[in-house]
């Protein structure tokens, strides 16, 4: 069952995307390409599991935030291949502590990368988690 390190790498960075510093900065709406009809959310999460989400996409943010420069300090392709196993490792143990499976918190990602609704809910339960002297300036 060996999963794409890459692919729940680029979810993680997604997910750093919704840290409420992020969010902030990177709160002017999107251009509508395509009529909210067009873009079906992958699935129609719960409360409970956008809220596990907010949680754990702000872990992972951190862990992402962690091995990035490791990442681009990385001198060959073997290198880099280590390091994202192991920040593949430390958010997917992340993501399991916080009540989601892998396969989970990527199909709420997906939802929340396509409905801006749900982007914006899981944007203030993010913020609500946020650690007090985390808002930005």
């Amino acid at each position: 069952m060996p999963r794409s390190t890459h692919a729940f790498f680029a979810a993680a960075v997604l997910a750093a995307s919704l840290s409420p510093v992020a969010a902030l900065a990177q709160a002017a709406p999107a251009p509508a390409a395509q009529p909210p009809a067009q873009a079906q959310p992958a699935i129609q999460p719960s409360d409970t599991q956008l809220q596990k989400f907010a949680v754990a996409s702000q872990k992972v943010a951190m862990v992402a935030d962690e091995y990035r420069p490791k990442l681009q300090a990385a001198k060959d392709d073997a290198a880099r291949e280590k390091v994202y196993r192991e920040a593949d490792e430390k958010m997917v143990k992340m993501v399991n502590a916080d009540g989601l499976t892998v396969d989970e918190f990527n199909g709420i990602g997906q939802a929340v990368e396509q409905d801006p609704q749900l982007r914006q809910r899981v944007i203030e339960m993010a913020k609500k988690n946020a650690p007090a002297g985390s808002a930005p300036q």
